[in-house]
């Protein structure tokens, strides 16, 4: 937080991954700091076998359903978790269990920064972002295990009806699974946004640094056509991961209204 304030901004969300267990220290922080703090989650889910993120604004952490499918990914991230440092010690002697829990920031989800933070530790690769691109990236076969998230269609609906603003976080990278693989399986973005709008989608996260130039276009279209609010992140995780800081993208005014005026689940401390 007191990177972001020192980037200028005034506004700031915390999204980790299921979990919103960071959401008291953030809120303090925001307060002390004289930022306005938005509660949030990223929450995992799964399309077609790939991972997609779901962003989840002003979301009632204390809503069963929500609650409930938190806690069986953040589970399954632990066997998963636990499974990925095995193999990897195969390999690399070093990287143990107990050695990458060591690594691990309490109340954060279990997931391959964590890792990634071990393996920098270790010397077995000279950067987070190296780790992301070869040895735990989803198609190393040879070290990555997926873990339980419920299907995409399934975390915007929990989200919603737990009072959040549901938004499909970087839906046209060229790196990951998202909207733009569509084009190549031959399958209409558009229809299956429909159906995300159908179940509660509220927004697209546009100007996000992995969306690529043509996907920004089309993701515009796409929130025009729908009604949208259309959002923008920075996508921090912390000194020494992303390549990038707070404030590099960001919601404008107008859609953050939007977002207050959807969401019942939860509400923004407003700065003093």
């Amino acid at each position: 937080m007191v990177t972001a304030k020192n980037e200028g901004l005034d506004v700031v969300a915390l999204t980790d991954h299921d979990t919103t267990a960071g959401w008291d220290e953030a809120r303090e922080a925001c307060s002390n700091l004289g930022m306005t703090f938005v509660p949030g989650v990223e929450m995992s889910a799964s399309l077609y076998g790939h991972s997609i993120h779901v962003l989840g604004y002003l979301v009632d952490p204390d809503n069963d359903d929500f609650a409930a499918e938190c806690s069986k990914t953040r589970d399954d991230r632990v066997a998963r978790f636990e499974a990925m440092v095995e193999r990897i010690h195969e390999d690399h002697g070093g990287m143990t269990v107990e050695f990458a829990y060591s690594f691990h920031r309490e109340g954060a989800t279990l997931g391959r920064p964590t890792i990634a933070r071990a393996l920098v530790d270790l010397g077995i690769v000279n950067s987070v972002d190296e780790a992301f691109t070869g040895i735990l990236a989803p198609d190393n076969r040879e070290y990555y295990v997926g873990h339980y998230a419920p299907t995409v269609s399934t975390a915007v609906e929990v989200i919603s009806k737990a009072g959040g603003v549901a938004v499909l976080a970087h839906p046209w990278t060229s790196t990951r699974a998202s909207l733009g693989g569509f084009e190549e399986r031959g399958i209409d973005p558009r229809a299956y946004l429909q159906s995300l709008v159908d179940v509660g989608l509220a927004g697209l996260e546009v100007h996000h640094s992995e969306n690529s130039t043509h996907g920004k276009e089309q993701l515009l279209r796409f929130a025009a056509e729908f009604d949208l609010i259309v959002t923008g992140s920075s996508d921090y995780h912390g000194p020494g991961m992303k390549p990038i800081l707070p404030g590099a993208h960001t919601t404008s005014e107008a859609n953050f209204e939007r977002i207050l005026a959807r969401g019942s689940g939860q509400r923004v401390v407003r700065a003093q």
